[in-house]
Formats: C-alpha cells, structure tokens, sequence
C-alpha cells in the first residue's frame, strides 16, 4: 500500500524544507518567465504563503500577473527518483486583517525570519490553486485536482519519519536488506537507505550489482508496513515485527 497520491502532495508539501522554485511571469521582460528561489510556508489549507520584499521582482512580477507556478520539492530530494509537484494557481496580496495570523504559520517554518516585521514587506499567499502536477519518482506521476488537495491532511507519520530513517540507516541498515530479503525472494542488495517513511510503509533506495554485469544498479522500492502506524511508538513496534519475521524466515530456509 502507498498513501494516494492527494495525500502524498499534501504531506511533501507540508514537511518540505520550507523553499521552492516560484516562476512568474516576468513585469521586465514580457512572454518570458521569471524564476526565483522561495520561501514559504503552507496553511491549514496547504496553500502556499509567503513574504517578499517589495524590492523584489516576484514582489513586481506578481503585482502585476498573480499567475505563477511554485514548484516543490520532497525534503529528501536528491535525483529524478524523489517526489516533487507543481503547483500553479494565482498568487495575491493577502487582505491586512489576515496577515498577522500568518506571522506563527511563516516562523514555524523558518524561526529565523525577522523580516516578518518589516513594514516594506508585503505577505502573499496562492489562494486560488488551478493545477497540480505530481512527480512521485520513476513511473509514479499524475495531477491532483485542487478539490482532492484541499481535502486531504498531511501524513502524521510523516513528519518525523526521517528520523526514523536515519537511525536505521546509521545503525540497522541490515535488518532493512534483511526485510528486503523476505518480502523480495531472489533480490540480493548490497545496500539499503531507507529515504522516506509514512505511515503505511518505507521508500528505499538500494544498491546491487547484478551477477551479469559488474556495474551497480540504483533504485527505489518500497517496504509496505503489515498494517497501518497510528504513532511513533507504533512505527517502532511494526519495524521491530518486521525485523523478527525476516529473520525467521532466513532461518527457515
């Protein structure tokens, strides 16, 4: 099992890293677009929400077109394998009675933005979202209705599941080539870096070199979880499962 893909671009964008690619149609020079690198801050509504200077050519470009693309990418992301979506939509001045709220929503993704106070600084969000294209990694792409994205929630699991990845990969990369080992008959990895867990499973990118070649292969496949994680603890206890039923079934055979 694999969360939809709704879910999936509601939860990369809600535990990116807090930075896009935002391309607008450019005030200067007309019928080309402007690209520039962002910060921003989803909402409850996972709508995009960010701060500009009014120096700035977005903060221009903007002003005169709201329509943009905000392009996203998964925390992890490292190649073509990882998830990234494409929001378009429009972009406008967000009305001055809401814009205080947004202050805590901005700063608890980036604590140290203090321009947040700054009086020539203007707050906008995308509150029309027209678009969404998303690219899952290889073979795992499609669109996203605006509807289907506003009514999804971002994986609970996933907002700590990096660190969960990490401790595996620092300290039990066997016990993941050993579950690879019992749920894949036949597929002999050399390495396994687990670079995502949510709470119906793990994305994992393995290494192997197969008999009729001496060159590695890379690529990504995914771990199902026996059921779905409610909680950390619960993660632990699935993976510890897991490990246990791998090596029961090496024994085995």
């Amino acid at each position: 099992p694999k969360l939809d893909f709704a879910t999936s671009v509601r939860t990369l964008v809600q535990y990116n890293h807090g930075f896009a690619v935002m391309s607008t149609n450019s005030k200067a020079n007309p019928g080309y677009p402007g690209g520039s690198v962002v910060g921003f801050a989803p909402d409850e509504n996972g709508r995009p929400v960010f701060i500009f200077s009014g120096m700035s050519t977005h903060t221009q470009d903007l002003l005169a077109d709201p329509r943009c693309s905000v392009t996203i990418a998964a925390k992890e992301f490292k190649g073509a394998a990882d998830g990234r979506v494409n929001l378009m939509g429009k972009v406008k001045l967000v009305p001055s009675e809401e814009r205080e709220a947004l202050k805590d929503i901005y700063l608890a993704k980036h604590p140290g933005a203090f321009w947040v106070n700054f009086g020539d600084f203007n707050w906008f969000r995308m509150d029309e979202i027209e678009d969404i294209r998303f690219v899952g990694g290889f073979a795992r792409a499609g669109n996203v209705t605006p509807e289907e994205y506003a009514a999804a929630s971002p994986d609970e699991i996933s907002a700590f599941g990096m660190h969960v990845a990490n401790h595996m990969n620092d300290d039990h990369m066997d016990s993941t080539i050993a579950m690879i080992s019992s749920q894949i008959p036949g597929l002999d990895v050399s390495e396994a870096v687990i670079t995502s867990v949510d709470s119906l499973g793990m994305y994992v990118k393995v290494t192997r070199t197969p008999r009729a070649s001496d060159q590695p292969q890379q690529f990504k496949l995914r771990l199902p979880f026996p059921r779905k994680a409610e909680d950390r603890k619960d993660v632990k206890n699935i993976i510890v499962e897991m490990t246990r039923s791998a090596a029961a079934a090496s024994k085995e055979e």
